[in-house]
């Protein structure tokens, strides 16, 4: 059985009962099925399907909302957005698919060549829990409205999320077996995998998950996408709004209790600015208020499990006992973890090391510019990155030589559908979002014509 918990009282919301073989393999006819009615639907009867799904999200934001808040802790503020950012994709794509999609005209020695850009089948979803909507929705958009038919494996903990999404697309149109949810272990996921009637594999999650599944799907030579961990630098040179950058740094580290891939998670700071910035961060910080998700007062949620908060308090006293100095925060109890800044973080230790997933804010001093940009780059992640400066002609010089899949000059680091998303190095490979990332799943097909 898997368990739907409220982080913030660890009270039992619902139990959800783990699929069997048959009904797996019902679902994968289903979805065989589905993929192949879609062959012969036009694509603007697909668009108005995929747009009665943001309608619906829209109607019913609250519903949805709750369920996401439920399920991992964020607040009902933050899970509004979450879906409302979901419908606002399918608002993209509806009108954009038609494009993402036109052949590619080659000039050759042929009469006529060309690239399409061609649907390939069942495409599995493994998905995780802290965006459980969004996460979703970036790989099924597109992939559904370029023909592909859709399998979530999403995290046991937000298996309503998961109910809740497949519903949306049963109920718009699309045919029966389109998008469907699969409850299962990630070690019985091998067999689907392995199935020849899913076509490639999309994983969100750690490091570790991902270098499993792409073992698996490398042994059945099938397609993956890897958006896997992030330790995001966010850089502040002594030149840089220092009060705004302050501002979104809390944002990008505290959003979803910190729970995010591409949280600020390093701030990297340039000597002469770090007393400004810290003090900066520290008031924003105090005035924060952690609690209960579906309070409106509220402005951070609790982490999504027990578990969690005690890694995240394990990589806190490392770091304490390795020389940081604790500035507030700190405390924890079952999932409610105190907003938490550390000064003096030096690149030895735990919490510049290993990825943090919580709400802790480090403090890196750098002693030039080129030094904060080798301190970004001293991780094995490379998701995503942010640099404050007020020069824009160094920061696009700047900006080239961190190593990470996004860089974002005087913002935070979000995804966005008119751009692609992915990462390097253990981050993972691949592209979501915009014309990259619908192009991954799909056969990329070169005619000739003579």
């Amino acid at each position: 059985m898997f368990k739907s918990i409220y982080p913030y009282t660890q009270e039992l919301i619902a139990e959800y009962k783990e699929h069997t073989a048959n009904e797996i393999e019902t679902k994968l006819l289903k979805g065989e099925k589905a993929f192949r009615d879609m062959l012969n639907i036009p694509l603007d009867q697909r668009r108005q399907w995929m747009a009665q799904v943001a309608k619906s999200m829209r109607d019913n934001v609250k519903e949805h909302a709750t369920i996401i808040s439920q399920e991992m802790g964020k607040t009902l503020q933050e899970a509004t957005a979450e879906v409302q950012k979901c419908a606002t994709t399918i608002d993209y794509y509806v009108e954009n698919i038609e494009q993402i999609l036109q052949p590619r005209i080659i000039s050759s020695d042929a009469s006529k060549s060309y690239v399409s850009y061609e649907p390939k089948g069942i495409i599995l979803a493994i998905m995780p829990w802290n965006f459980p909507y969004w996460q979703v929705f970036r790989f099924a958009i597109p992939n559904i409205l370029a023909g592909n038919a859709g399998l979530l494996k999403h995290a046991s903990n937000v298996s309503g999320c998961a109910l809740a999404i497949e519903k949306l697309f049963t109920e718009s149109g699309f045919p029966e077996g389109t998008f469907q949810t699969v409850l299962l272990s990630s070690q019985h996921i091998e067999p689907i995998i392995a199935d020849p009637r899913v076509q490639g594999v999309t994983l969100t999650g750690s490091t570790p998950a991902g270098k499993s599944v792409a073992a698996l799907a490398g042994k059945y030579i099938k397609k993956t996408v890897l958006e896997l961990g992030g330790s995001d630098p966010f850089i502040v040179l002594k030149d840089a709004d220092i009060k705004e950058a302050a501002k979104v740094a809390v944002q990008g580290r505290m959003q979803n209790a910190g729970q995010s891939c591409i949280a600020a998670k390093r701030w990297i700071v340039e000597k002469p600015a770090v007393a400004e910035f810290t003090q900066a961060v520290a008031e924003i910080l105090q005035a924060m208020k952690q609690g209960d998700p579906m309070l409106e007062s509220t402005n951070m949620g609790p982490m999504a499990r027990p578990d969690l908060a005690e890694d995240l308090g394990r990589q806190l006293k490392e770091t304490i006992s390795q020389g940081a100095h604790l500035v507030l925060g700190g405390t924890y109890e079952g999932c409610n973890f105190a907003p938490t800044l550390l000064t003096g973080v030096t690149a030895d230790m735990t919490a510049f090391r290993e990825e943090t997933f919580g709400p802790l804010g480090v403090i890196i001093e750098a002693a030039g510019e080129e030094a904060a940009i080798a301190l970004a780059n001293e991780t094995d992640f490379g998701l995503g990155s942010a640099l404050w400066t007020k020069d824009l002609e160094k920061a696009a010089r700047l900006a080239r030589q961190i190593e990470s899949g996004n860089v974002f000059i005087n913002a935070m680091v979000r995804s966005d559908a008119r751009l692609p998303f992915g990462g390097v190095k253990q981050s993972g490979y691949g592209r979501e979002l915009s014309l990259e990332g619908t192009h991954e799943f799909l056969n990329v097909k070169t005619v000739y014509i003579h």
